[in-house]
């Protein structure tokens, strides 16, 4: 059974990303079409994200309520109802398709927020030992996003008389075979656990280093990566490369950010969760070195395949440290604050993302991310330590 879930979740993942991957490719070029100002080109994936901050904590909620499979085609039928208004949008062509358009992309945000759950649920219902496993396996599902999607939107770009409508509609058939799949589901909904030791406050949870410590890698590693990447296919654009360029470029980076994680667990597992965390901020710091040496179509290829290894070993290094974190009876709202917190910081950074590129140019946006790895690289650094004093200390 454990085996037969993972499985699931890794094949609804990978159509979760599917319609993810083809909205991070269009969303951009789409929103410079509608724009009146162009430094908001980017607000449809703002939305979008947005839309899975808000829904985070609720939906976390909602599935301890009424369990996870029940839980997840509730998000399912959200993403069948966010594509339909986003293909509106792009339909009608007038002075209210950007906002028609942004609504429809923060109603597939609340899918995008029900499916991060996947990996926890996998997480949930593994032994002890094969956590870490569990949640890279779910994530590695990613992959198959990371080839369908751009390949998608470049083959249903002109299905349509109005350019990329097909591409929306596409989104929306995902969405029906990923709540076919999810039916398939058999995960216990988790009795409430009793405990002797009086109930965590979540500020009380939320305040331990190790709680700090992952929230930082898996929201500093989306937020730098976000940044980067919804800003890449402008970038190349106002460089004058052709869309199949950028296409090319980002379908390459989502297959480097899903590729490791058919062994990321076992590296966490061999090495320890910080070490790979670390080598995860280490790898963002070479991107950005890359990124900064050059604007060729080779440049955003190598610099965005950088980013995504790097993303990989911080986001699936942090989800596996949260899960430390907290006792059985709290994981809802300890993994729900978790996932909003990764969603601020993503709308965040896809927010300033189109505003930086506009007003900045491509070097400052680089610039502008290093801070960010400073400090969770002094943050991890100084865990490491403690641990490490700690285990010599019980010898």
């Amino acid at each position: 059974m454990q085996n037969r879930n993972v499985t699931l979740l890794s094949a609804a993942q990978a159509l979760l990303f599917t319609n993810n991957v083809t909205l991070i490719a269009l969303n951009g070029l789409i929103g410079y079409q509608l724009a009146v100002d162009k430094s908001f080109a980017t607000m449809p994936v703002t939305t979008q994200i947005i839309g899975s901050a808000l829904l985070a904590m609720p939906a976390s909620h909602l599935m301890q309520r009424i369990g996870r499979r029940a839980g997840f085609l509730v998000g399912t039928l959200c993403g069948f109802v966010g594509g339909a208004i986003a293909s509106y949008g792009v339909y009608i062509n007038n002075a209210h398709s950007m906002a028609i358009l942004c609504f429809g992309t923060f109603i597939l945000g609340i899918y995008g927020a029900f499916g991060q759950f996947y990996r926890f649920a996998a997480a949930d219902a593994a032994t002890s030992d094969f956590k870490a496993k569990a949640i890279s396996l779910v994530v590695a599902g990613g992959l198959v996003g990371g080839i369908v999607g751009p390949a998608l939107s470049k083959w249903t770009r002109h299905l349509s008389a109005t350019e990329f409508l097909a591409s929306y509609i596409s989104l929306m058939a995902f969405c029906v075979l990923t709540a076919l799949l999810l039916s398939q589901l058999r995960i216990p909904k988790t009795a409430s656990a009793t405990t002797l030791s009086a109930p965590r406050s979540l500020s009380e949870i939320a305040l331990q280093p190790v709680f700090i410590v992952a929230v930082m890698s898996s929201a500093i590693g989306y937020g730098v990566m976000n940044l980067l990447m919804t800003a890449t296919p402008l970038a190349m654009g106002i460089c004058g490369y052709p869309y199949n360029d950028a296409a090319n470029v980002i379908s390459a980076h989502v297959i480097a950010m899903f590729l490791p994680s058919f062994f990321t667990g076992d590296l966490i597992k061999k090495f320890g969760v910080l070490q790979i965390m670390l080598v995860g901020v280490a790898l963002m710091f070479v991107c950005l070195g890359v990124s900064l040496s050059g604007v060729s179509v080779a440049h955003f290829w190598w610099s965005l395949v950088i980013l995504g290894l790097g993303w990989n070993f911080m986001f699936v290094g942090g989800s596996t440290l949260v899960t430390e974190s907290y006792r059985p009876e709290e994981k809802a709202k300890v993994q729900g604050l978790h996932d909003l917190l990764v969603f601020c910081m993503t709308a965040t950074s896809s927010f300033a993302s189109g505003l930086l590129l506009k007003a900045n140019g491509w070097a400052i946006l680089n610039y502008v991310a290093a801070p960010f790895l400073i400090i969770v690289t002094i943050a991890m650094l100084w865990m490491l330590m403690q641990r490490r004093a700690t285990l010599s200390t019980a010898q």
